[in-house]
């Protein structure tokens, strides 16, 4: 378990013993999910203002580190690496268009 704090109704995925309980969790973590997407977005929009030139913002040396860093990540708590790695693969093309489209609109 993280260090994240759950509401009290929610119970942490090893304490739930309904699909109401593991569902209402589930829900929780994607509004938290969407909520560190809005943060990590904010720093795309701020790397689409910062970066000089169009060619700068697909950096295929950074997107394998941090590909490779949620590889990793994920292979220490024991989660499934291979599916973390195609998960951040498309987080990372994703960030790539935004900041993209962003930088068109600069």
């Amino acid at each position: 378990m993280s260090d994240t704090i759950l509401p009290e109704a929610i119970k942490p995925g090893p304490d739930c013993t309904s699909m109401v309980e593991v569902r209402a969790g589930v829900d929780q973590v994607d509004r938290e999910l969407i909520a560190l997407l809005d943060r990590r977005f904010a720093y795309m929009a701020a790397a689409a203002r910062i970066k000089p030139t169009r060619d700068k913002v697909r950096d295929e040396a950074r997107k394998a580190q941090v590909i490779g860093n949620a590889r990793a990540d994920a292979a220490r708590r024991g989660l499934p690496d291979e599916a973390i790695a195609a998960l951040w693969n498309d987080l990372v093309e994703a960030s790539i268009a935004y900041e993209m489209d962003l930088f068109d609109k600069r």
